[in-house]
């Protein structure tokens, strides 16, 4: 029993995170990515462990800080915004530049004070389970030396 309170107390000491990543590739998806212009809010954020374990997602707060925040995407130009209004958080805001690479995946770039053409890192992510009304973000989190899947839910606001 104590050895499994002393693994579990151990488990929640882990942080887990993701290094920004260089992301310069520019070739798109323009019909996936249109789809998702608009308004939008993350309804849940999920991994192995959240009960228990603490990630922090692009390097701004914990993952469970981005439930309820609101993302902008306009894919003509390839920019937005998003802010994080978790209540029992800090709030922050910023611009972004994203884009759908032909791979599937979702590439960020967290602007804040820098141009957009001077950032060179960001995060990729994989998109799944795309709707009209609703997609999936995943991130890989390394989590005591194990990769897990961050299961971002965003959801089409009306």
């Amino acid at each position: 029993m104590k050895k499994s309170i002393f693994l579990l107390m151990l488990t929640i000491a882990f942080i887990g995170c993701k290094p920004k990543q260089q992301v310069t590739s520019t070739k798109l998806d323009y019909k996936s990515a249109s789809a998702m212009k608009g308004a939008w809010l993350i309804s849940s954020v999920t991994f192995p462990g959240s009960d228990y374990i603490k990630i922090s997602s692009f390097d701004i707060a914990d993952s469970k800080c981005f439930i309820g925040s609101n993302w902008n995407l306009i894919p003509n130009n390839n920019k937005g915004d998003m802010a994080l209004n978790n209540a029992s958080c800090t709030g922050f805001s910023s611009p972004i530049t994203w884009y759908l690479n032909k791979e599937g995946n979702f590439v960020l770039k967290i602007i804040n004070e820098t141009k957009a053409k001077k950032v060179t890192e960001g995060y990729i992510l994989t998109i799944a389970n795309q709707t009209e009304t609703s997609f999936q973000l995943i991130d890989k989190a390394n989590v005591g030396g194990k990769l897990v899947d961050v299961v971002y839910q965003f959801e089409k606001v009306n």
